[in-house]
């Protein structure tokens, strides 16, 4: 048809063809001179985890397989791989709660840090240690993480946190009292510890006050008053957070003190066993 019109307007013709292809090719205009207010960070966790394996062999893991994270930091010289955009959700909590939250990966960024985790020999279980230079960097990267997204304290985060019962991740070597030192994570007073475990040393409390205050920290946690293994499990990834240097997943003095301190001013547990929507994905390299 545009054969037979004037060659001006032929040529507006194909203009305005050209310019609605150009448009259906690039999606919709769309105007961003404003911005809402009500808004805020997808991101609201950040979890800590170990690889288990060497550097090749977890990047390999967490790029060509359906485990992910948004960070890894190698062990030799403190590198940090970003190998999921932080505004796309990686696949490493899997099943997870804390504080009435589950499937954390939809809501939380993931760090990855090269570690073989731990060896079982003839003496026990060994654990291996964190370098300076690996520590350093990832101080770095949850400083800025924390401030691009306002990531709140008690929100920072171990895979066993979240996980008491399927795992042990970042470990009882992990230096949380380095993030708490550098004001990223809560930690208890030391005199007020002592204090209060001079008290509990003279009554133990019973099994459903640990798990009231578990709760209450923000794990999941059974609230029926026995002291089972699911219990213990938890009692052990609280312990390897705050007293590394022994995690039996046995209540005692020194543990009820820690939990006191932490959790006061005293409020009602978090009910235990919410759930939601399942995802596909765990997390497969520990």
């Amino acid at each position: 048809m545009t054969a037979t019109l004037p060659s001006p307007l032929r040529r507006l013709c194909l203009l305005a063809a050209a310019a609605l292809l150009a448009g259906c090719a690039t999606g919709p205009r769309i105007d961003t001179s404003f911005t809402s207010k009500g808004q805020s960070s997808r991101a609201e966790y950040l979890i800590i985890h170990y690889t288990t394996v060497d550097l090749p062999s977890s990047l390999k893991t967490l790029t060509e397989g359906q485990v992910s994270s948004h960070y890894l930091v190698d062990q030799i010289d403190g590198v940090i791989f970003r190998l999921v955009d932080e505004d796309r959700r990686a696949y490493h909590a899997g099943a997870s709660y804390w504080k009435g939250h589950t499937f954390l990966n939809s809501s939380s960024i993931g760090i990855e840090l090269v570690n073989y985790g731990y060896r079982d020999t003839q003496e026990g279980r060994v654990w291996y240690p964190y370098t300076d230079k690996q520590i350093d960097s990832l101080l770095l990267l949850v400083k800025d993480i924390v401030k691009r997204h306002g990531i709140r304290p008690d929100r920072i985060l171990g895979h066993s946190d979240i996980a008491p019962q399927r795992k042990s991740d970042p470990g009882p070597l992990f230096p949380w009292k380095r993030l708490a030192d550098a004001g990223l994570i809560p930690w208890p007073d030391a005199a007020a510890v002592a204090q209060r475990q001079a008290e509990f040393a003279q009554r133990l409390p019973e099994a459903a006050w640990f798990q009231a205050r578990l709760a209450q920290f923000g794990y999941q946690v059974p609230l029926h008053g026995l002291l089972d293994q699911e219990t213990r499990n938890v009692v052990r990834a609280f312990q390897m957070r705050h007293r590394p240097a022994r995690f039996d997943g046995e209540p005692d003095a020194e543990t009820a003190a820690l939990l006191d301190v932490l959790t006061q001013p005293a409020a009602a547990p978090v009910a235990a066993g919410a759930s939601g929507p399942a995802e596909a994905h765990g997390h497969g390299t520990h």
